[in-house]
């Protein structure tokens, strides 16, 4: 399909609608050299985002490893125990076979 099957072609409109697709639309440079360069750019601004997000994923996990090793996690005897809270031992029992 074409491109230009999705376009109207409202009469009022048209003179507008062009001037806006030349004026935003993405144009490569005709030189060869530039476009190399840009492409080049264009890859290292990939790679500066890649290389800062991981740097902000690690910085953190590192900084809550930090933090949980500073605070710790308290023992059990420092922590108020509740009155409705009955402490056992349990064990699991095998269901029965069921009959044929």
């Amino acid at each position: 399909m074409t491109a230009s099957a999705f376009r109207f072609s409202f009469q009022p409109f048209q003179p507008f609608q062009s001037r806006m697709r030349a004026a935003y639309g993405a144009r490569k440079p005709r030189n060869g050299l530039l476009r190399f360069v840009l492409g080049l750019v264009g890859l290292g601004l990939l790679a500066v985002l890649v290389v800062v997000g991981v740097m902000v994923g690690a910085l953190m996990l590192a900084t809550g490893v930090i933090y949980r090793l500073v605070q710790g996690r308290g023992t059990l005897a420092s922590r108020p125990r509740d009155a409705q809270v009955v402490d056992a031992e349990y064990r699991v029992i095998a269901k029965p076979p069921l009959p044929r």
